[in-house]
């Protein structure tokens, strides 16, 4: 809705969270810019393992909105393409309390259960979808904003064993084992215990918007931009732009491809034991890439 807003008075927008797939395909503006993934990417990493390790017929199960539903797009897509079968799907209006009603229909002869949801109603999710017994029933797997640390207090061990991906986590293992990612750690537990005394650690939001304001302060720096008549200058300096792992960008190397302005990351896809992220394969930003579906105005 704001899009719009920044290419009327040309504000160059860096967004920090927005997981909507139209931001930079059919809705797609020059003066945004997404330097994190977005649900396409994310299926093409994940949905090889779902269906090769997993199981090949699925049911998806989301938050009916924006997010879920691109995400349920990517998914389908993506499933079908590396050998599967999506049998079905469930869409949850945004903040159902009770998702009982909902979940309670889910049945059929199929191997796993896939959700989409975030916040509080990936915890409303997760824990009614346990005690329902979808979660023994079928294989259990989702986006990995279902098991974002800030959830993993209110779950508790009803999350065991769900199988997610994210492009995040608070862990230090693999790839997330460097002074990069500890240095950051530190720093965003200390900034988040300011905000809320029970100390939670970083989730991807956290990450994705630090990330996202290092990548506009080099631009910035690269284009010499002063105020908004440099804004063309500044998107010049940000588009094809590639940074490496360091302080500034912890969670890896990563590039804005020019077409379309989105960025292409590494993901993790985890296991939830005993309460915390197991990484179980890492998937290099190479193999992410999804077709640019973009065509400035």
């Amino acid at each position: 809705a704001c899009m719009p807003v920044w290419e009327e008075h040309k504000i160059v927008n860096m967004i920090g969270v927005c997981l909507d797939t139209t931001i930079t395909t059919t809705r797609c503006s020059r003066y945004t810019f997404r330097p994190f993934d977005y649900a396409p990417a994310q299926a093409v990493a994940f949905a090889p393992y779902l269906v090769n390790k997993l199981g090949k017929r699925w049911h998806i199960a989301y938050q009916d909105y924006a997010f879920g539903q691109s995400a349920r797009d990517a998914y389908v897509a993506e499933i079908k393409r590396a050998g599967g079968e999506v049998v079905g799907g469930t869409g949850i209006p945004l903040g159902t309390a009770d998702m009982t009603p909902f979940l309670s229909k889910i049945s059929g002869n199929f191997d796993g259960l896939f959700g989409v949801f975030a916040a509080k109603d990936a915890v409303t999710v997760a824990t009614q979808a346990y005690d329902l017994g979808l979660t023994k029933k079928y294989r259990w797997a989702g986006d990995g904003s279902i098991a974002e640390s800030t959830n993993l207090p209110a779950i508790g061990s009803k999350i065991e064993g769900f199988i997610g991906q994210n492009r995040y986590l608070p862990v230090f293992e693999g790839p997330l084992n460097t002074s990069y990612h500890r240095r950051f750690f530190d720093e965003a537990v200390a900034a988040l215990k300011k905000i809320d005394p029970t100390g939670p650690t970083p989730d991807r939001f956290v990450q994705s918007n630090f990330e996202s304001m290092n990548f506009l302060k080099l631009g910035i720096q690269k284009s010499g931009f002063q105020g908004r008549q440099d804004s063309a200058k500044l998107i010049a300096a940000l588009e094809g732009l590639e940074v490496k792992e360091s302080d500034d960008f912890p969670q890896g190397d990563k590039s804005i491809r020019r077409e379309d302005h989105q960025a292409f990351i590494r993901q993790f896809i985890f296991e939830m034991r005993g309460g915390k992220h197991k990484i179980i394969e890492v998937v290099p930003k190479e193999k992410t890439v999804f077709p640019a579906a973009c065509k400035f105005a």
